[in-house]
């Protein structure tokens, strides 16, 4: 992967991204355009991870992983380019109810990864193998080794996450949700190391409660990224999600559906919130939450936005958010 020259002059210390999801994982591939592997961590939320014929499916960490290696399939932002079904459409014809989508280059990660956990590999491991072997060099970092498991409330009952957001196709109302795992799950010390060591911390357009929540929910990670010059970037534009359903949970959870629902959302966590220009009006609303707006186009439709998003908010971060920083 090439990295910009004079990347320095935007941005000189480390950086580390929270991201989950297709919005979060395009803007960590525009920051890996910029800055080295030594600059830039991306802390990728396994909440939605979940065992499916067997396999461990991590689906945050490999659309980061595809996003980053180039090869993710480029109109749906997830699983691979150029993909075949063969391995799921045999699955189907001898009965398997195939409602989550496995292609044949996805079914071959996931099935080094069972071999790498079932030889005793930590998660944390086995993506930095799988990291390098598709060539990608910036540290992607699993939040936790240990197993955290969203659980979405709904009125038919508790739905895992990928029950409720592909089965289900997010058509339940959402009463709340629970992170199962997280009475024993701690941060990596790989996750921990780096954001006391960061100089900037970015929540990518990510769902705020799907995506960052389980990274935040960690022991020791919220008061990490307090104690770091930390900006948000809004999923939400329009009053609308571009992908996912982070609209309709904040809807269901009685939060305004807007930049500004997010922001206070992230109220006394960041110093920086980035919105969309089709949301200036709400930047003085941002401000009176004593954090910092930048107002610019924050949709990504290709390679190019994302580099171009990311150079915004590092030079944003660079004047703003640091000048107060001794």
């Amino acid at each position: 992967m090439a990295l910009a020259h004079g990347a320095n002059s935007l941005f000189s210390g480390r950086v580390v991204a929270l991201a989950g999801g297709v919005g979060g994982a395009k803007l960590a591939h525009g920051l890996a355009q910029l800055l080295p592997p030594e600059q830039l961590s991306i802390i990728v939320n396994t909440g939605d991870d979940f065992e499916h014929l067997g396999l461990l499916i991590c689906p945050d960490v490999d659309t980061v992983l595809y996003n980053l290696a180039g090869v993710n399939h480029p109109q749906q932002g997830w699983g691979r380019a150029d993909e075949s079904f063969h391995v799921l459409d045999e699955a189907r014809r001898l009965g398997h109810d195939a409602w989550f989508l496995l292609g044949d280059k996805d079914i071959a990660l996931h099935l080094m990864r069972r071999q790498w956990l079932d030889a005793g590999l930590s998660l944390t491991e086995i993506t930095s193998r799988l990291a390098q072997r598709l060539g990608v060099w910036h540290p992607v970092l699993p939040m936790s080794d240990e197993p955290v498991r969203t659980v979405i409330h709904t009125p038919a009952g508790d739905l895992p996450f990928q029950e409720y957001f592909v089965q289900q196709r997010c058509r339940p109302r959402m009463m709340g949700m629970t992170l199962r795992g997280l009475e024993k799950a701690r941060p990596t010390p790989a996750v921990m190391s780096a954001l006391q060591q960061a100089d900037l911390i970015v929540l990518c357009p990510s769902n705020p409660y799907v995506s960052i929540g389980p990274i935040l929910a960690l022991p020791g990670v919220r008061e990490a990224v307090a104690a770091r010059p930390a900006v948000a970037v809004s999923p939400i534009i329009g009053g609308r999600a571009l992908k996912g359903p982070a609209a309709k949970m904040m809807a269901e959870m009685e939060a305004e559906v807007s930049a500004l629902g997010v922001a206070r959302h992230y109220a006394g966590l960041v110093r920086g919130f980035v919105l969309d220009a089709s949301d200036a009006p709400l930047a003085d609303d941002i401000a009176g939450l004593e954090i910092i707006p930048l107002v610019t186009d924050t949709i990504m439709r290709d390679v190019r936005e994302r580099r171009r998003l990311a150079a915004e908010i590092l030079a944003f971060a660079q004047d703003q958010l640091l000048r107060e920083v001794v």
